[in-house]
């Protein structure tokens, strides 16, 4: 067990490296940047800019921009927009970037400071990324986490009542529930709640936008539980609404598959009751699928998954601050956080194999290739 945590610890060293290395080759292609976009800012062609540029601690929409002849034109060449600026400009810029060196050095500098958990700062934002990544961790950590947690609490003892339950009138109405609710779309739901629930047109039962009140540091510890929830209300009704189906039926089917292998026949044979061969035999197989799922559950809600949840709700979260970051070509907050998300992924789904040998310790892990 612990040669087999050790492999996959160390393997998780190329894999990141991988996983960056592709992405990072794929950005030297991709159009704009954050050199152009700083060009036209300055040039007054900037339509996308949602902030004013503040890293680094200068401002380029001064004097710096001024227009110059000479190589200018091999400027413009390399950087659309960029004629008659100063090609000392440019320069400058670059140099702040980073975009002045070699793309296999900038490379090898970033790996070694993401070693170390040093991502810099951001390039449009006067804060650390660091900073500005736990600033909006906690929206997500709270959507995420509850959203993984109640998906699970209610979608296993549902699927296992249907399981037990198959054919039943119960299992064809839960059914038909659990197919609608999954053939509607998460972000259409949030909006049908807004409109219900949220002041839109009937009622104004919850508050619209943030995680807490405004107030939220004058209450008690009983109230600031209260007004944690009252805000997490609608965001996970909308964002469990498609798990919820994806869990019920995955453990349905699951029990079912195991309820009619022959170890069950021969249990109740021995005189088991229903319940002990249920969750004394059929429980512990039929969930190891169930476990599988968790990482992929988990680091999809609490990454991509909140995106268009944070939007609908004013939720400033870790999926809002990727997207934001992607349009505006800040790319050392793009970096960080595929890095963090990353090797969160990496870690969790080492968490779960180790948890297949404690709900089934038939499986040996010293025997594996990882």
């Amino acid at each position: 067990m612990g040669a087999y945590i050790l492999r996959r610890l160390l393997l998780i060293i190329p894999t990141l490296i991988g996983i960056m290395a592709i992405n990072f080759a794929v950005i030297q292609f991709a159009p704009g940047g954050p050199v152009e976009r700083i060009i036209a800012q300055v040039t007054g062609t900037d339509v996308s800019a949602t902030e004013r540029i503040s890293g680094g601690g200068s401002d380029f929409s001064g004097s710096g921009a001024g227009q110059s002849g000479g190589d200018a034109g091999d400027i413009g060449s390399k950087y659309r927009g960029a004629q008659g600026l100063d090609p000392d400009f440019i320069k400058d810029l670059e140099k702040q970037f980073g975009f002045d060196k070699p793309p296999l050095e900038r490379f090898g500098n970033m790996i070694v400071s993401y070693a170390k958990f040093d991502f810099g700062d951001s390039y449009f934002r006067d804060i650390g990324v660091l900073e500005l990544i736990l600033e909006k961790m906690p929206v997500s950590i709270s959507l995420g986490l509850w959203m993984t947690l109640i998906s699970y609490l209610i979608s296993i003892p549902l699927g296992i009542r249907k399981a037990v339950s198959d054919g039943s009138r119960f299992d064809i109405w839960t059914s038909a529930v659990v197919i609608i609710g999954y053939a509607i779309p998460g972000f259409l739901f949030a909006v049908l709640l807004v409109v219900l629930f949220a002041g839109g047109s009937f009622f104004d039962w919850f508050p619209l936008r943030g995680l807490v009140s405004d107030n939220f540091d004058a209450l008690s510890w009983p109230e600031k539980i209260l007004d944690y929830f009252w805000h997490l209300a609608l965001p996970l009704t909308a964002m469990s609404l498609a798990a919820f189906a994806t869990t019920t039926l995955l453990t349905k089917n699951s029990f079912l598959d195991e309820i009619r292998k022959q170890y069950v026949v021969t249990a109740r044979a021995k005189g088991l009751t229903e319940r002990q061969v249920l969750y004394g035999h059929v429980f512990r197989n039929a969930m190891l699928i169930i476990i599988a799922g968790f990482p992929g559950a988990f680091i999809g809600a609490f990454f991509g998954g909140s995106l268009l949840i944070e939007t609908i709700f004013s939720l400033d979260g870790l999926g809002l601050l990727s997207f934001e970051s992607v349009i505006n070509r800040d790319y050392s907050v793009v970096f960080a956080t595929l890095y963090i998300f990353s090797l969160m992924g990496l870690l969790i789904s080492l968490v779960s194999d180790v948890t297949y040998m404690l709900i089934d310790p038939r499986i040996d892990f010293e025997s594996r290739e990882v």
